[in-house]
C-alpha cells in the first residue's frame, strides 16, 4: 500500500490519467472517426496529455481548492 502523506499524489496521479483518457478519446474520435487503428492513436495521444495533466492538476488543485472555498458558504 500507499503511505497517506501521498494521498494527493495518487489522487492527482489518478485523477489526471482518467481525466485526459476521457478528453483524448473523445478528441481523437471526434478528428479521427470511428475506425480501425482509433485505438492506438488515441493511445499515442493519451499518453502525452497524461504527461501534461499530472503537473497542471497538481498545480491547479490547491488554487481551485482556495476558489472554491470563497466562492462557497456555509449557510
Amino acid at each position: 500500500m500507499i503511505h497517506a502523506r501521498y494521498a494527493h499524489l495518487l489522487f492527482g496521479f489518478l485523477l489526471s490519467g482518467q481525466m485526459s483518457l476521457i478528453v483524448s478519446g473523445v478528441a481523437t474520435a471526434r478528428a479521427r472517426g470511428l475506425g480501425p487503428g482509433l485505438l492506438q492513436v488515441w493511445v499515442q495521444a493519451w499518453l502525452p496529455a497524461w504527461a501534461i495533466a499530472f503537473p497542471v492538476v497538481l498545480l491547479a488543485a490547491p488554487l481551485t481548492r482556495r476558489l472554491v472555498q470563497r466562492l462557497t458558504t456555509d449557510g
